[in-house]
Parts: structure tokens; sequence; C-alpha cells
């Protein structure tokens, strides 16, 4: 294939900016969108969940989620999302892209509804319901990861391709203001409607039996502009790259993006019978040494700097509601009452995500392709390490009256550098470096390496973060939030340092990035 591109991806990687490209990042966005709803609104409303089904009033303070239940209600949609993610991104580069993207949707949409619907007399049945319909919510959006990021890869053009993909996930910080958004109103407006004293002056009476509602608006709202995307969805073409390179069939990639570019694009017919034989007799497979030659330190790299990231991000994003109570930015949970609370959290979530999460993914964005993947990744992981050890260090300074605004602020330029860094490169590299018949795959096993890290985040923080003196009723002494919070800074130290394996694809084709255009022979007397 080192003679030769064909014309139909030639024509893609220098076509200029136009709608199409805008209308692939919306329906594609809108998942993540989606995506990021469902796994953090939970964060919202978990001590909700605990006041409702687990208080007990002859106690001083409000019911809590017992610890394996709070695990297993935060990590649950992980564990799908991880099994999605490989099982979607290995169906991409078997059945196609636009295949099963559809169903991904649809699966979120459906399970979204009926973790809101979740039923049962008892709290047992309940959670074990949410838990349930929340692992294959979960499921749906593992699946969205890798066909996202490969379709957008696949259809952008080479100079801009970094800020569309990136584009894309950073929809992920629109979801997440959207379900504290959604939190925020619907709390307020039960609020209003159905006023209760705080727990300290009513124990009984501070829980209104309306609050069950509130979880559950919350939990099923996220799903309304997915659901709007499928009609758009379900018309995308297959891409390019993979109708012509995987199904060898040049002729319909040229037909296909001929209408989507609205130009006409005639493929050159011994060309594209070269590029199909050169295919059939490269077809080196992913447990190859060929594939090991080629690309097994950028398998190591995209995989382990994923799972470092997603340890410190989500336990971040999961347990924030904790840290901001500790730091006292959110009152203690007796002196509200139920719906009270969830306002609160809220607040403080929407606020870390419109002055942090939010700029640091359009930042990424407006410089992907100006500076780099490895350098902003390489910088992202570098200050993420240098706030958390600003948090850290003199964590009990930031404890202190008058000083829990500068914990916040410290705390939201975490989010900042993770979002203009490594959440979002480790997002876009993965559907770029591998060649087309295993980028959906590639991409599948990395994000499984991220949300691996995930779970190791969602359950170690909620065991390690207990104060080693005073824990949290059911739970053992764990080693505090400061030093939770050093070892946070030192899996973002360990990010940089694996950051230095990672390929720079700026400006480059995916055939060139992934040496797909290089035969093995060429290749050996390269």
């Amino acid at each position: 294939m080192a003679d030769g591109q064909l014309k139909v991806l030639t024509t893609l990687d220098h076509a200029r900016t136009q709608w199409y490209h805008f209308m692939a990042i919306v329906i594609a966005g809108m998942g993540f969108f989606t995506d990021a709803y469902d796994l953090f609104c939970i964060s919202l409303v978990s001590k909700l969940l605990g006041r409702i089904y687990y208080t007990d009033i002859a106690s001083d303070t409000p019911g809590s989620l017992p610890p394996n239940v709070s695990a297993a209600v935060n990590g649950v949609a992980l564990c799908g999302t991880l099994a999605g993610q490989l099982f979607f991104g290995w169906l991409g580069d078997k059945l196609g892209r636009k295949s099963v993207y559809g169903f991904t949707l649809v699966l979120m949409v459906v399970c979204s509804v009926a973790s809101g619907l979740s039923f049962g007399r008892t709290a047992k049945g309940v959670v074990a319901t949410l838990c349930f319909f929340r692992f294959w919510l979960g499921f749906g959006i593992g699946g969205d990861y890798p066909l996202s990021a490969t379709i957008m890869s696949e259809y952008a053009n080479k100079r801009t391709r970094g800020a569309f993909i990136a584009a894309v996930f950073a929809m992920q910080g629109f979801g997440i203001l959207f379900g504290a958004i959604v939190a925020l109103i619907v709390s307020a407006g039960f609020r209003n409607a159905y006023p209760a004293p705080s727990y300290a002056d009513g124990r009984a009476a501070s829980l209104v039996p309306e609050a069950d509602y509130v979880w559950r608006i919350i939990l099923m709202f996220g799903t309304v502009p997915a659901a709007l995307t499928y009609y758009w969805r379900m018309k995308m073409p297959e891409t390019a790259r993979y109708t012509a390179l995987i199904a060898r069939n040049a002729k319909q990639a040229a037909a296909d993006m001929s209408k989507v570019l609205d130009t006409e694009i005639q493929e050159d017919a011994d060309r594209a019978e070269a590029v199909a034989a050169a295919g059939a007799g490269n077809e080196w497979g992913l447990f190859s040494r060929h594939f090991v030659r080629r690309h097994g330190v950028h398998l190591v790299a995209t995989t382990s700097t994923w799972f470092l990231l997603d340890i410190a991000f989500y336990s971040q994003n999961l347990f924030q509601k904790d840290i901001f109570s500790k730091v006292g930015w959110i009152p203690p949970a007796r002196t509200m009452n139920a719906v009270e609370e969830v306002f609160r959290i809220a607040r403080a979530q929407a606020l870390i995500a419109l002055c942090g999460t939010i700029p640091g993914y359009w930042f990424t964005v407006a410089f992907i392709d100006v500076a780099g993947r490895f350098a902003i990744q390489l910088m992202g992981f570098a200050m993420m390490t240098v706030f958390m050890l600003g948090l850290a260090a003199p964590y009990h300074h930031w404890t202190t009256p008058g000083n829990h605004t500068g914990f916040v602020v410290m705390y939201g330029f975490t989010f900042f550098f993770a979002n203009f860094g490594p959440n979002a490169t480790t997002f876009i590299v993965p559907a770029e470096i591998y060649p087309a018949r295993l980028r959906s795959t590639c991409h599948g096993i990395s994000a499984a390496a991220g949300k691996a890290g995930a779970i190791v985040g969602a359950f170690g923080f909620l065991y390690a973060a207990q104060d080693p003196h005073k824990p949290e009723a059911g739970y053992k002494p764990g080693i505090g939030i400061r030093n939770a919070l050093f070892v946070l800074a030192g899996t973002n130290f360990l990010g940089m340092l694996m950051t230095l394996l990672v390929p720079e694809s700026k400006g480059m084709s995916l055939e060139e990035v992934s040496k797909e255009n290089v035969a093995d022979d060429e290749e050996a007397t390269a």
C-alpha cells in the first residue's frame, strides 16, 4: 500500500471543515453527553438514597448507604462500562462501526429509564434492581467509547481531527453540568413544594415521602437529548475506512463519501484492487508478533495512561460530595433535610463543572492540533500532580474556616488540567494510532483499562479516604483524605512517566500514523 492512498481516503484527509463534520460531532457527542450524565449523576443522589432507605430515626445522624451498598451503587455501572468497551470495541471491527452504533444508544436510553423505575418493597430490592439496570446501562455506555471515537476519527480530516474527536469527548462536560442543573431544578422544586425541617429539628419529618421521586427523575432525565439523536445516528453511512479497508469495497466507500462531502469521488479501480490485495496479505491480528512489534508499546502506553488517569479522575468526580463535606463547603447532613442536601451537592458540582471541567475540555479542542497530543497529556498529568500535592500537603490549612474557597479553587484546577490534558488525550490517541481493522478493538481495550482504573478509584477511594481515627459508620479506618490525595498525586506522576511512550499523531493521516500503508517487507527493510 505504500505506492498510493485510495482517493476517497485522501479526499477525506484534505476535506475542508464543513457541515457534516459538525453533524457528526453532535450525533456522536450526544452519546457522550448521556454517558457522562448517567455515570456521574449517581453521585448527586447517593446520599438521598441513604436517607430514604437506610435512616434510623433513633440515630443522631441521617441514614447513609452501607459501605458495600455504596460501593455497588457507585461502581456497578463502571463494571458494565468496562465489559461494554471490550465487547463493542471488538464488534465494531467485526461488523462495522455503524452496525452496532444505534444499539448502544437504545441500550443506554432503556436502561437509564429503567434505573429510575427501580422497584422493590425493601431497600435491598430497590438497590438490587437499580444495580442490575445500571450495569447494563454501563454496558451500553461502554460501547459508545470505541465506536464514537473511531467514527469521528475516520470521518475527520487530518488537519483538525484532534479537535473534532476532542469536541465529541467535550460533550461529557456538558453532560456533567446538565446533571447538576437537573438536580438543582428538581430538588429546588420539591423543596419549595414540600417544605421540611432539618434532620436535627425533626428526624422523621426531614424526609418527605415525595423525596423518593427526586432521585428517580434525576436518573431518567439525561436520556432525552440522546434519544433525539437516534434517527440521525441511523442515517450516518458506514465510515469510508471500514468500507474500503476492512470490507474492501472502495467503490461503495467513494459513493458514500460523495454524498457526505457533496462532491464527486471517482475511485481508481486498479488502485482499489491493489489496496485490497495488499490488505489481504497483511492481516496480522491483535495477538500476533507483527502487532507486538508495531503497536505493542503503543498499547502499553494507551492502556496504562488511561488506567492511571481514571483512578484519580473518577475518585474526584464520584466522591467530591464527600470531600466538600469534609472541608466544610457543604454543611453537616443533620443540619439539612433530605432534598436540601441534594440541592447543596448539586450546586457544588455545578460550580466545579462550570469553572473547571468544561473550560478544560474546550481548551483541549482549541489547542490539540496546535500543541499536539503528547505535549498536552504530559502537561496535564504534571499539573494534576502539582495541584494534588497543593491540596494534600497543607490539607489541615484548607479545612480550617475561611480557607474552604481556596480548597475548592485548587480542586477545580485539578479538573481543569485533567480535561485540558489526559482525560481528553487518552480518548483521542487510541482512535488514531492503530490500523483500521483493529482500531475499535484497541480503543476498547484502552478504554477498558481506564474503567479498571475508575473501579479502583471508586472502590478504593471510598475506603481509603475514611478517617483513621473516626471512620463513618460501617467503615474500617482508612488513611484519610489527606493521604488519599497524596496517593492520587502519585498515580498522576506515574501517568506522566508513561506518557513518554505515547506517539504523536498530530497532522498525520490515520494510515500514516498506524503504518497501515506500509507492508511488512517494506517495514523490515526500512
